[in-house]
């Protein structure tokens, strides 16, 4: 069943445009709900009057928090006191009462009879803000003077987190490399936007649709909130449009929509505007870094010190991201010391939750980038920096200093491997002619290698059913979003039970049709719910084994589990088919079902080779090419673990050289938009190159790990390392990210006065003083 390259099951529906998104759910007579949004920063919020709009045609309700006293929405657990009087105080309501703390928080909802009578008449409920200082900058929120989004609790710092080493991590080095780092806000921009839909049955019970990752926690939150039992409230996700960890909140609009239905006792729907969903969607990553790294001479890594500055947005429902950040900063390195400290701070701004990666591509960016810093001081070429303190293979499993335990490595084959595809020596060469020619396209390789935790442990769900038509039915606790699961899934129960792959149905993203679910997050839903299905095919093949023997009247142990069937060992024409044993079965059917739990997290790694050219009269970057060698344990289906790369790069990439979510210095959104957020097409990136190691592991039956992060974890180091080689015979040291035409021309201009006299005849040659 392994390295089949099978097409996707799913494909022809979406090609098709026959696939069921929220929006295409067909609900007659449903109302239609739409959102009035703060305009303010930070404010008071004296009075909201709805009584125009309440007069507008079509209105069937205008509703604000004192209306439905929803329960708050809690915080991460991670943040300081996260439970008791603390926990109310960091909680986000889903309508604002008394404070808004960023522009698009809701205030209040209008519901009508269709989607244009509720926008006319929420631009008629009048809403009376107090104005407030406000924050917007990390670093700012935590100065003496700062504006305070909780007064009461007397700090902007929701989180502080350590790890001190009894000895200065940096005693014994030779170098010791020291930087600032900044890692953008982004926003998930998925194809769908957020939205749910709930239709009350008029017998208490309600049937909700969802685009989620996480349709079971919606279930149960929901529950609780409209204070019914959980087996009275049916959650479907159906196709999503893309989630990246985005999808994976429970927001306070599902709250509001839910509460509205029960009410009204009628179909309520909402879907967000593309502008809503900028502004409300949690945004990702926003960290700055400060690193040291230091070493001896022979580039041997000594330790590390590390602070991190966290922006959690608004509220601090993602602070646990920091500390997964904190935990893999040691990267693929053997690193005998590291400190560090951070911090998570509240800003008036959207919250920050899981954004594809969620804390370790903070964590690779931030020791890449440090590692080519230490390899430009030692004058040693970074892919050798890296190879002289890789962690062997035969050290495996390694615990690192930061408490993670990687299950298995082999980190130099796979940059051997990307070095080699993309010619690496060749493009030295042609770096060095160019340097030597004075051409102002300035040639630049980026190197990354990077290791990554999914999973998190955990367990997942499944069932498997045969049938008296001899088909299949695998039930899954997992949720798709783009992946491919139904076609991967059904694969592993074709191979397992030798039944045909298009005899197998693949349920999912339903709490009436599969007994429960932890959702789809952390690249865990093969690893998981992959070896849970695989688990249960295994015991109904046993179960059927046995009611094989006694139809062909022979030992259990004289049967083999055959293509289509069982077969009496040694005598190829004696069989049965599966139908005939399902049928023969207590009910007419064999089921097998239960959770299978992984005893810890695997740790898939990697690593990426960028090419750039950067013009330095402009400082435009063009990508050339894209290396990527991602190791996920054994593979199940190339194809799908290839487009899981690309689109890995391609926000990868993204995030290297366009991506950013930029407030002004009111906290006013200015990048709400996709004519003001850089997102790129097709058009802006090349073609990718991608490869595969095969290093499995032993804490599953599958050997998998996860893919679905991988590739954007080891792109935009490289790409960023990429566009700094480019210019750093130049002078230039470190740029930001994104790395755009503007931030790279700066920098350019930075160093022309201070770079010494090489580097000033080098810009002359180039044509940097035009």
């Amino acid at each position: 069943m392994f390295g089949v390259p099978a097409l996707r099951s799913e494909d022809p529906r979406f090609l098709r445009g026959a696939g069921r998104y929220v929006a295409n759910i067909e609900l007659p007579g449903a109302a239609h709900a739409v959102f009035v949004r703060s305009i303010m920063p930070h404010a008071r919020l004296l009075s909201v009057d709805v009584d125009a709009a309440l007069g507008m045609p079509g209105v069937l309700g205008v509703y604000t928090a004192a209306d439905l006293e929803l329960p708050k929405l809690p915080p991460s657990g991670n943040v300081e006191g996260a439970s008791g009087e603390l926990e109310d105080l960091f909680s986000r309501e889903p309508l604002a009462t008394e404070v808004v703390r960023f522009v698009g928080e809701a205030v209040a909802v209008v519901v009508a009879a269709s989607v244009a009578e509720a926008i006319d008449a929420a631009e008629l409920v009048a809403v009376e803000y107090d104005p407030l200082p406000s924050v917007t900058d990390a670093e700012a929120a935590v100065a003496d003077d700062a504006p305070l989004l909780w007064p009461a609790f007397g700090t902007n710092v929701s989180h502080s987190f350590g790890q001190e080493d009894s000895e200065d991590p940096l005693e014994g080095a030779d170098v010791v490399v020291r930087a600032r780092f900044v890692n953008q806000r982004v926003a998930p921009v998925p194809m769908e936007p957020n939205g749910i839909a709930v239709v009350p049955d008029g017998e208490g019970g309600y049937t909700v649709w969802v685009s989620s990752q996480v349709p079971f926690d919606v279930r149960d939150d929901l529950a609780e909130a409209l204070g019914i039992g959980r087996d009275r409230l049916r959650t479907i996700a159906p196709d999503v449009g893309g989630g990246f960890g985005s999808k994976g909140q429970i927001y306070g609009e599902y709250h509001v929509v839910a509460a509205v239905a029960a009410r009204l006792g009628r179909s309520v729907r909402w879907t967000e505007t593309r502008t809503e969903s900028m502004l409300s969607l949690t945004h990702g990553r926003s960290q700055i870094q400060t690193a040291e790294l230091g070493a001896r001479r022979d580039g041997t890594l000594v330790g590390l010190r590390a602070d991190i500055l966290a922006d959690m947005g608004a509220y601090p429902i993602g602070a646990f991201m920091p500390g997964t950040t904190q935990q893999m900063l040691s990267g693929v390195y053997r690193i005998p010391r590291i400190a560090s400290t951070g911090r998570s701070v509240v800003t008036n701004t959207t919250p920050i939750g899981a954004y594809r990666g969620a804390g370790r591509p903070e964590a690779a960016a931030l020791i890449e980038r440090a590692m080519d810093m230490l390899a430009d001081e030692l004058d040693i070429d970074p892919a050798e920096l890296r190879r002289r303190n890789f962690i062997p293979p035969a050290s495996f499993p390694f615990e690192t200093v930061t408490g993670a335990t990687y299950d298995s490595g082999d980190y130099a084959t796979t940059l051997d491997e990307a070095l080699r595809i993309a010619g690496y020596d060749t493009l030295r060469a042609e770096q060095a002619e160019r340097r030597d020619r004075d051409d102002p396209q300035c040639l630049g390789i980026g190197i990354s290698t990077y290791v990554e935790i999914t999973a998190f442990a955990g367990r997942e769900y499944a069932s498997v059913e045969v049938g008296s038509d001899g088909r299949a039915t695998a039930a899954v606790g997992t949720s798709s979003h783009g992946q491919g699961h139904e076609t991967a899934f059904a694969q592993l129960v074709s191979g397992s039970l030798g039944i045909p792959f298009e005899d197998v149905k693949v349920v999912h993203s339903d709490t009436a049709l599969v007994a429960r679910g932890e959702g789809t997050w952390g690249s865990r839903s093969l690893q998981l719910g992959g070896s849970s299905l695989y688990e249960q095919a295994e015991t109904v093949v046993e179960e059927g084994r046995k009611v094989a023997a006694a139809l062909l009247e022979v030992d259990p142990e004289d049967v083999e589990r055959v293509e289509g069937g069982f077969a009496v060992v040694g005598v190829p024409a004696r069989t049965v088919g599966w139908s005939d044993v399902a049928g023969a079965s207590d009910g007419g059917a064999l089921r097998a079902e239960g959770r299978w739990r992984q005893r810890g997290s695997t740790f898939p790694f990697g690593a990426h080779v960028a090419v750039v050219e950067v013009d330095t009269a402009t400082g435009a970057v063009r990508l050339r090419r894209i290396v990527a060698v991602d190791d996920c344990g054994r593979i199940l289906n190339p194809m799908l673990v290839r487009g899981q790369q690309h689109g890995g790069l391609a926000q990868g990439i993204a995030q290297a050289l366009f991506e950013e979510v930029r407030y002004d210095d009111d906290a006013n959104p200015v990048t709400s938009t996709l004519a003001t957020y850089a997102m790129p097409s097709a058009a802006d990136l090349p073609s990718f190159e991608t490869a595969n190691t095969v290093t499995p592991t032993d804490l599953n039956p599958l050997g998998a790990k996860g893919i679905g992060e991988a590739a954007t974890i080891g792109s935009t180091p490289a790409v960023q390392n990429a566009v700094i080689d480019a210019v750093s015979h130049l002078g230039v040291r470190h740029i930001d990210l994104p790395l755009t035409p503007e931030r790279v021309w700066r920098a350019l201009q930075a160093v022309r006065p201070s770079g010494g006299d090489r580097f000033r005849a080098a810009w002359r040659r180039v044509g940097g003083d035009r």
